[in-house]
């Protein structure tokens, strides 16, 4: 039940490592999936997911197209 709450609390760390590694994006967000289940995420250049991705826990990242 605490879903939302702790991915509000990532997405503050998410901005933290943004202007500790100065990231040129500076996109953050959390989406609530349902009650049980929710993301913070971030947005970086596809040149970068690869060494952010790996650098933040867990190791996921996708390439979002439009």
């Amino acid at each position: 039940m605490d879903a939302l709450k702790i991915a509000e609390h990532h997405d503050i760390h998410l901005k933290e490592y943004i202007a500790a590694e100065k990231i040129e994006l500076n996109i953050t967000g959390i989406q609530q999936v349902n009650d049980m289940h929710s993301i913070a995420y971030m947005v970086v250049n596809e040149i970068d997911m690869i060494t952010v991705r790996d650098a933040l826990k867990p190791h996921r990242g996708e390439i979002y197209t439009e």
